[in-house]
Parts: C-alpha cells; sequence; structure tokens
C-alpha cells in the first residue's frame, strides 16, 4: 500500500511507452482511421465488451467470497468487488503481479478475517484460477490449433513458456494446500535466513508466531481439501472471470464490424496471448500482450484493422478494468480508514 504510487507511476510510464510502441511501429496506423473505427463502433456490441469487462472482476469476487463462506465468514458482495479489484489493480502495477494477493490479503483481515483464513482463500483461489486459465488454453488448441501456428516463432515460445509457468504454479500452490509442514519449513527458512542478514530481531518468538498460524492453517486446508464441491464453484468462477475477459476481444472485434466467421479464431487468438503474458514479469504484461495480439491478429486481417483492434480490446479489458479496479480500491481505502477512527 504504501509503495502504491511508486508503482503507479511507474505503471503509467510503461503503459504510454507500450501503447507509442505500438503505433510508431505500424506503418498502417491512423489517427484518424481509429477515431473513425472508435465512432463507427456497434453501441450493442461496445456495451456488451464492457459488461464482458466487468465480469472480470465480478468473477473473482464471487470466488473469494465461495471460499469465506466456506469457513463461515459471509461478506457482501461490494466486500467481495473490493477484494477482487485490490487483486487485479495491484497484480497489474507490480512486477510478477506480487502485489495482488497481499493488497486483497489486507482489505480481508481489516474486514475481521483472521490471516489464516485468508492466506488459505487466497491461495485456493489462486490454483482454480490458474486451472481454469489452462483449461481455456486447452480449449483453444482443441477448438483450432492452427492459430498457433500464426504466431510467429518469438510468440510461440511465450505462449509455451506460459503454459509451463503456470503449470507448476498450480502444482507448486497444490502442495502447500496439500502438505502444509513444506511451506511451514519455507517459511522458516526465511526467517532465519532474516535473522542471519540481521533483518529480523526476537527470532525465536516470530517462530512461535509461525508455528501458531501454521496450526489455524492446517486447520483451513482440512476443511478445504474436504470441500470438493466449493472447489468445483471455485472453478467455475474463475473460469467465467477468464471467459469474461477473454470475450471481451471477441465483442470489440464484432462492436468494430468484424466477421462472425472469424469470431472463434478471434477468440482462441486472445486465449493464446492471454496464456502468453505469464511467461514475463511484466507488470500487466505490458508489451508482452501488445505483440502477441498484433502478431496473432496480423494473420486474420489487414496490419491497420489488427492495430485498432488491439488498441480499442487492450483498452477494454485491461486499462479500463484497471480504472475502475484502482478507483475501487482508492474508496475502499477511504471507508478502511474512517472504520478505524471510529473503532
Amino acid at each position: 500500500m504504501k509503495n502504491a504510487k511508486k508503482w503507479g507511476l511507474l505503471f503509467l510510464a510503461l503503459a504510454i511507452l507500450t501503447v507509442w510502441a505500438v503505433i510508431s511501429q505500424s506503418k498502417s496506423f491512423s489517427v484518424s482511421k481509429f477515431m473513425d473505427t472508435l465512432q463507427g463502433s456497434s453501441a450493442g456490441w461496445t456495451a456488451a465488451a464492457a459488461g464482458s469487462m466487468l465480469g472480470f472482476i465480478v468473477f473473482e469476487g464471487m470466488a473469494i467470497l465461495c471460499i469465506l463462506r466456506a469457513f463461515g465468514y459471509v461478506r457482501s458482495f461490494r466486500s467481495g468487488f473490493l477484494y477482487s479489484a485490490a487483486d487485479i489493480y495491484f497484480s497489474a502495477i507490480t512486477p510478477s503481479a506480487t502485489g495482488g494477493q497481499p493488497a486483497s490479503a489486507y482489505f480481508m483481515m481489516k474486514s475481521g478475517i483472521p490471516g489464516a483464513v485468508v492466506t488459505i482463500t487466497l491461495m485456493a483461489n489462486i490454483i482454480m484460477y490458474t486451472v481454469a486459465l489452462l483449461t481455456v488454453g486447452i480449449a483453444g488448441f482443441a477448438i483450432r490449433p492452427e492459430i498457433f501456428l500464426h504466431f510467429h516463432l518469438p510468440g510461440r515460445i511465450l505462449i509455451a513458456a506460459g503454459y509451463l509457468i503456470l503449470c507448476g504454479l498450480s502444482l507448486i500452490f497444490c502442495v502447500m494446500i496439500a502438505r502444509p509442514e513444506i511451506l511451514e519449513r519455507i517459511c522458516d527458512f526465511f526467517l532465519r535466513l532474516g535473522k542471519k542478514l540481521h533483518l529480523i530481531r526476537h527470532l525465536e518468538e516470530k517462530r512461535r508466531k509461525l508455528r501458531r498460524v501454521m496450526t489455524e492453517y492446517r486447520q483451513c486446508a482440512k476443511i478445504m481439501t474436504g470441500s470438493r464441491l466449493v472447489f468445483l464453484k471455485v472453478y467455475l468462477f474463475n473460469l467465467l472471470q477468464r471467459l469474461s475477459q477473454i470475450t471481451v476481444t471477441l465483442f470489440v472485434w464484432l462492436a468494430v464490424g468484424g466477421s462472425v466467421s472469424l469470431a472463434s479464431d478471434i477468440w482462441v487468438t486472445q486465449s493464446f496471448v492471454t496464456i502468453g503474458t505469464y511467461s514475463v514479469p511484466i507488470p500487466g504484461g505490458m508489451g508482452v500482450a501488445d505483440y502477441l495480439l498484433i502478431d496473432g491478429f496480423r494473420a486474420l486481417c489487414d496490419e491497420g484493422t489488427a492495430v485498432n483492434l488491439e488498441l480499442i480490446s487492450r483498452s477494454m479489458s485491461f486499462y479500463v478494468c484497471l480504472i475502475i479496479s484502482a478507483a475501487t480500491v482508492f474508496v475502499g481505502m477511504i471507508f478502511t480508514a474512517r472504520k478505524r477512527k471510529t473503532k
């Protein structure tokens, strides 16, 4: 939270550089043609794209609320939207999305949810998040496998690396839920390392606190591993979240007058791009996502249309979503501060 301004400024600089790079590298781009494309867009399909973009925030919040209810912590839809927005916003502006989970955890703990419950909730959600994303990727290969070959070699490498990273993350998080003792050893190792580097004081006190937290964590993990129905619901919410984000591009394609016959190709292209962005630890996948989108779209339409489609769909699915998430986090911090003063 303290570094939010610094990360936000870095994100803004990267966003400007990315848009400039996309525009400057395209010989076919024209501001007047881009504005004509925007003005000529179908209002109905544009509204559908906006609704799909909002679904990306809503469905993650629903997944988190579903897990919390399994532990007996019932929270409102508004709270779920805030938890999701915090995750999305800070994941986008921090390298490797390292800030998303802690930011979401901050608001959850401020609402009175114990740390162990928060930890297992976020871990279970991220497992289903990666599994849902892999499901979408596999579906893309099943629907139109030849689309993968539309990308140039660097693009294929990025997409393949994204698959491998997601598989590795899924395995790691599954182990942490199934084998809590491994997570405890890792945490204890970093505590001892911090002591040796003179970064941590009162080591034994912190190790006792870790053992108490891990006892609660084991109880939560036991509840989660025995609740297959909860995992299924969370998986479905995460799947809907991924589908919402990917379908934004399809709706934008239809809004600008794209052919319905290429709808499946556009959707599959975006699904591959989404996976490829996980191959490089850049905030929001900026640069990587833009490169992959244009690389994939060039095989389906002319360069000018590809650049316009990339700019509009990326703005809708990423930048507008981020603005809404940032505003939600800002309001959430104000209400949190007021509650603290009241208490």
